[in-house]
């Protein structure tokens, strides 16, 4: 039997990635995301909720967002969800559930509105359009052909 174990978050980092290197020389970095869930609870008012994650990146990645992630950064992180247990000080046995990232991107901090071209000759003055359309039409049920 197949298994799948893959987990794609989008929300604001909660604290800068924290560097560390292992005795090795690995690079790791661990940082917490903070993501909304938006719902309607029994008496149908709109609610808000915050769920919190741990997220840990391995080698470059980890250099990459302890360089570039700061706290509020936005960001889409896909990997998988990993458990870990180690026994305390106090003797009590503790348990942890982590996603290890194998992809982050930064998708802009909060409130950051600054938009990145996305190829080097937007924003470049080009030639009007000869024929723009003046108001979008409007369409039928009828005219979809399924």
């Amino acid at each position: 039997m197949k298994s799948v174990n893959m987990v794609i978050l989008m929300g604001n980092m909660t604290r800068d990635a924290e560097l560390r290197y292992t005795p090795n020389g690995k690079a790791v970095a661990s940082f917490g995301l903070a993501v909304n869930r938006f719902f309607k609870d029994a008496s149908g008012e709109r609610q808000n909720a915050v769920d919190f994650f741990d997220i840990v990146a391995w080698a470059k990645l980890a250099e990459i967002i302890s360089q570039y992630g700061k706290k509020g950064q936005g960001v889409h992180v896909m990997g998988r969800l990993q458990n870990r247990s180690w026994e305390a000080q106090d003797g009590s046995k503790r348990n942890k559930t982590e996603v290890i990232a194998s992809d982050i991107s930064l998708i802009g901090a909060k409130g950051d509105h600054t938009e990145v071209p996305a190829s080097p000759t937007e924003g470049v003055d080009e030639p009007a359009p000869e024929e723009a359309p003046t108001k979008e039409e409007e369409i039928s049920i009828d005219d979809i052909p399924f």
